[in-house]
């Protein structure tokens, strides 16, 4: 009898361990949906890093459309505000964009992939590229700051030959939103620090979420 109920408590507590892993897993899968499948306040409740990834899209057109004439003040002026408002609408209220912006699109996602990570029983795939992940997200938040930053010193310009080097440097970040850039020079663009993009981020996202076993 005695050896039947320690039998019964050993799988008692081996059943409430399971259903605390389970839980646990569950947690870090629900940050994963935040980043890739679902969030409460992007635009048409999509993910955080495809809200992201949308934004930069519309950026990159307006920063191409900035540079394009870089004798037209009006017109290098009109494009960068396009582009300040879909990289970070907090900063100008009306555009092109979404109105959720590139940078806060890509801190929710390294915010939230990070506590996948940092969550009790994280996979080893979780904790793998959810640096990938935030730390291209990241790169990307840096650059939506030097874009402001540049953004305003654009609208303060007083000629087009002032503006056209802003601009041009401009047009340079908003493309490396998605792709990023090949930083140190070895051929290819991966997911270190500098380097990695929105693409690379998403990339990285979808290899957790396979490994995971996720749709």
């Amino acid at each position: 009898m005695r050896r039947i109920a320690s039998l019964s408590a050993i799988a008692t507590i081996a059943l409430i361990l399971g259903a605390h892993l389970d839980a646990e897993q569950g947690a870090g899968h629900n940050h994963i949906g935040h980043v890739m499948d679902a969030w409460n306040d992007t635009p048409d409740g999509v993910g955080l890093l495809p809200a992201a990834v949308e934004e930069a899209g519309i950026a990159a057109q307006h920063a191409s459309l900035a540079a394009k004439d870089p004798s037209n003040l009006d017109g290098m002026k009109r494009h960068t505000a396009h582009v300040l408002h879909a990289v970070d609408p907090t900063q100008i209220e009306n555009g092109p964009g979404k109105g959720y912006g590139v940078k806060q699109g890509a801190e929710g996602a390294a915010k939230h992939i990070q506590a996948a990570a940092n969550t009790a029983g994280a996979s080893d795939a979780i904790k793998t590229h959810a640096t990938h992940v935030a730390t291209s997200a990241r790169n990307t938040v840096a650059r939506a700051d030097e874009i402001v930053a540049l953004a305003k010193k654009i609208a303060m310009a007083n000629s087009a030959s002032a503006a056209s080097g802003l601009v041009a440097e401009l047009n340079t970040l908003a493309q490396q939103l998605l792709p990023g850039t090949d930083a140190n020079g070895d051929g290819r663009t991966g997911w270190q620090e500098g380097e990695g993009g929105l693409a690379v981020a998403t990339t990285h996202a979808n290899l957790m979420k396979k490994a995971e076993g996720l749709p």
